[in-house]
């Protein structure tokens, strides 16, 4: 049994705050690294999104901040704005009802504003690089005070290219501090970093959790050669139906085209991208936790930060290029108990690499193939059979026996029934099916649960290729009909497609900020 907060050192009028939130006992790293923080060791944590990794930090630091002191004492740096919002407010809710402020500071929000928060004396400041150094270069923004200092999402912010900005920060603040670094990897960089900036630190790791299978079902679909990913993509969407989605893509082009391309289609998907403007960020994140978007395209990098519980489905549009990453990712579904699926899309120079994730899980995936149109047609009947059960019961049908009263006096009540059926599935069949999309034929052997024991598609040794998501160009959509030749090449048709169906509104772009 894990001790309790107050037990791990933290205040009682804190620890009932906290128990006041909710949060009645600490987690793993929360529990590793409290203690250690507070008698003024120097952290490194290794723990994914969702494992409470800003308490872990935070309350400790709260614990010791002087609230007589009107300077900054604590700095927090995020890669990313919508994680240093996430941050902020994390922290103002541990503060309560005490005398200390903290500040966020973030590009896409009027400097002059988070310069007025520093002037009134905040205590802690959660930050990204860029704006960070603006402030410093200002001189709106004084280390001089500082005495703790916490990199968080470390490895992001190497992903980003911002270690020259968190060097050129860590170099500002003064020597006598307290610094802890949390990251969900340890790439040699971030441990570069950490030999540079840390003195004797304590290591506290949380092991990445393994995919229970009874808690994520994990599937691969093996992409046909000569097909394109996007192709391949949106048949098996029509199998899956996936209630919530988070899709993995590579770069922000290919998140941005695929959004595109799968709106085109008629699907409630939006992209979650670095240029959005705060305000649209937070629109559609209550969107997308309203089930107002069923989908959300992003990166790795565009995806720290997002936090929605109950996702039903993560979906690896492009493998990431660490088995972490991919623990990572899928972490993201399958939470609280609930079951949850990861659907990943494998082209054949991908296959080493799919083994080598089944492997470091220890669980051996589902290998599927791409669904036929069959399957696709009879997905879509046993729903429409589930839909018209389920009108049988409700309080609308005795307003349409009237009609069925009257027609049934020149036709047989099995073909009223009939027709009725045809019109329904007729108005939710896919229009991109209707088009006639080449799919894989019906007589396609049923794939086994295992391939062969090479893992390389019989000799394949085409080397994987970084980019898999990027777009092509010229052509028309990947999933029209396409003609022969530079199909792998093409990722993603770079024609526009017109839209079949409503599509979903989409969040403008602004500006790229720090």
């Amino acid at each position: 049994m894990n001790l309790s907060f107050q037990e791990l050192g933290i205040s009682q009028e804190r620890s009932q705050l906290l128990e006041n939130m909710g949060f009645t006992e600490p987690t793993n790293i929360q529990a590793q690294a409290i203690p250690q923080l507070l008698n003024g060791r120097d952290v490194v944590g290794q723990s994914q999104t969702g494992t409470g990794k800003t308490a872990a930090f935070s309350l400790p630091i709260l614990e010791r901040l002087d609230e007589n002191l009107k300077a900054v004492q604590a700095i927090v740096l995020t890669p990313t704005r919508e994680l240093a919002i996430q941050v902020h407010a994390a922290v103002s809710q541990f503060i309560g009802n005490s005398y200390l402020k903290a500040a966020a500071i973030y590009g896409g929000q009027s400097i002059d504003r988070q310069i007025m928060q520093l002037r009134r004396g905040a205590q802690i400041v959660v930050g990204t690089p860029g704006r960070v150094i603006d402030l410093l270069d200002r001189g709106n923004l004084k280390l001089d005070q500082v005495k703790w200092f916490v990199l968080d999402e470390a490895d992001e912010m190497l992903s980003m290219g911002f270690i020259d900005d968190v060097e050129r920060i860590l170099s500002q603040a003064p020597e006598e501090r307290q610094t802890a670094l949390f990251s969900a990897t340890m790439p040699p960089s971030i441990r570069m970093l950490v030999n540079r900036f840390l003195n004797s630190p304590v290591t506290v790791t949380v092991e990445q959790p393994k995919a229970a299978p009874n808690k994520i079902n994990q599937v691969a679909y093996m992409i046909p050669r000569h097909w394109t990913k996007a192709k391949a993509l949106q048949p098996i969407l029509e199998m899956e139906d996936p209630e919530t989605a988070l899709i993995f893509v590579r770069t922000r082009r290919t998140a941005a085209e695929l959004t595109s391309q799968l709106q085109s289609a008629g699907h409630s998907v939006d992209e979650y991208h670095g240029d959005l403007s705060q305000q649209a960020r937070e629109r559609l994140l209550i969107r997308f936790r309203n089930r107002q978007v069923r989908w959300v395209v992003a990166t790795d990098i565009a995806a720290r930060g997002l936090d929605v519980d109950q996702l039903s489905h993560v979906i690896n549009f492009d493998l990431p290029d660490s088995v972490e990453t991919y623990v990572h990712r899928i972490g993201r579904t399958g939470r609280a108990g609930k079951e949850g699926t990861a659907i990943s899309l494998v082209q054949s120079f991908e296959r080493r690499k799919q083994q080598a994730f089944e492997r470091h899980n220890r669980q051996t995936w589902q290998i599927l193939s791409i669904p036929t149109k069959a399957q696709i047609e009879a997905q879509h009947i046993q729903k429409l059979k589930a839909q018209v059960a389920e009108a049988l019961t409700g309080e609308r049908l005795a307003s349409f026996l009237p009609i069925i009263s009257e027609m049934i006096e020149q036709y047989d009540a099995h073909a009223i029934a009939a027709a009725a059926l045809q019109i329904a599935y007729d108005q939710t069949r896919p229009a991109w099916l209707i088009s006639g999309v080449d799919l894989p034929v019906d007589e396609s052997p049923t794939p086994k649960p295992r391939i062969n024991k090479r893992g390389d598609g019989g000799g394949d040794r085409e080397p994987e290729r970084r980019g898999s998501g990027g777009g092509g160009r010229g052509g028309r959509s990947s999933w029209s009909k396409e003609g022969k030749g530079n199909d792998e090449k093409r990722i993603i048709g770079g024609g526009s497609v017109k839209p079949k169906l409503k599509t979903a509104y989409r969040e403008p772009s602004a500006n790229p900020t720090s």
